[in-house]
């Protein structure tokens, strides 16, 4: 009984510290993530529209560290939706003689 009930109270801790270290890194984990996504689409925007080069060859400008950023092309738009899932989303869309501007949030 005495075993079980430390056992619990290690746990506990063990959750409240992992707890704290993720609400003290969520701050910077958004601001990637944020970040991650307005690249993605304005450089895939850019891939896809000024260059004229297909959503598919597009992936491949991606920079190391950018695996969970998704790209959706929407051409109907003329544009790029980037997400990080959970975190952030961010639009470039192709404007005629201003390139891709992203979408104010």
């Amino acid at each position: 009984m005495v075993l079980a009930r430390k056992w619990w109270t290690m746990a506990a801790v063990i959750a409240l510290v992992l707890l704290g270290l993720f609400a003290w890194q969520a701050p910077g984990l958004v601001a990637r993530a944020r970040l991650g996504a307005a690249y993605g689409a304005r450089i895939t925007c850019s891939c896809r529209y000024v260059e004229g080069r297909e959503m598919g060859s597009c992936g491949d400008d991606k920079e190391p560290g950018m695996a969970l950023v998704r790209l959706t092309d929407r051409p109907d738009s003329r544009a790029v939706e980037a997400t990080v899932p959970l975190l952030a989303t961010r639009t470039a869309r192709f404007r005629p003689g201003w390139g891709c501007l992203l979408d104010p949030r």
